[in-house]
């Protein structure tokens, strides 16, 4: 069960990070604000049905990153090496592409600056990530099935002739 559900989790955090890093609408502070609510209620839900330990919450942590991203102010040289401590499960790449479609929704907002967006690329320069921008979503998991060794031991099982197995012989 636990396994199931972190895979489930990578899914909805791929999906929601795609759509957020292709769609400019979505690219604003309400949307943060929105996404990190959405992702205390999974957590919440997780910690309800004791699956805590899976690992769930774990693959959200990107998704968590680009909420706080949208929400942090970005202005000067001291929210960009904000931004960079924080968003160590997005790449380079990522961080500049949300920064880059962020949208203000209001007149209290501003648009990022390129400067800002320079700065940002400047601080993050030495990280060594992976070119791609988009997750894959359809990655998944190896599963683990536990062994759990049976007290019967082999040479005192019966074979039904019921069941056709005259091939097997006993050893």
């Amino acid at each position: 069960v636990q396994q199931v559900f972190k895979q489930l989790f990578y899914i909805i955090n791929a999906v929601a990070l795609n759509n957020l890093l292709l769609r400019k609408d979505v690219c604003s502070w309400s949307t943060g604000m929105q996404l990190r609510f959405n992702i205390s209620q999974l957590e919440e839900w997780l910690h309800g049905k004791n699956l805590q330990q899976s690992g769930a919450a774990q693959t959200l942590e990107p998704l968590i990153q680009a909420a706080q991203l949208l929400q942090l102010k970005k202005k000067t040289s001291e929210d960009a090496e904000a931004i960079c401590s924080l968003c160590t499960s997005l790449t380079t790449q990522q961080i500049v592409k949300i920064l880059n479609l962020y949208t203000p929704v209001n007149e209290f907002e501003e648009r990022v600056t390129v400067a800002f967006i320079r700065d940002i690329q400047m601080h993050l320069q030495e990280r060594n990530d992976p070119p791609q921008l988009l997750l894959d979503f359809k990655y998944t998991f190896p599963v683990s099935f536990p062994f759990s060794p049976s007290s019967i031991t082999m040479d005192s099982i019966h074979l039904p002739a019921s069941l056709h197995l005259e091939f097997l012989n006993k050893v």
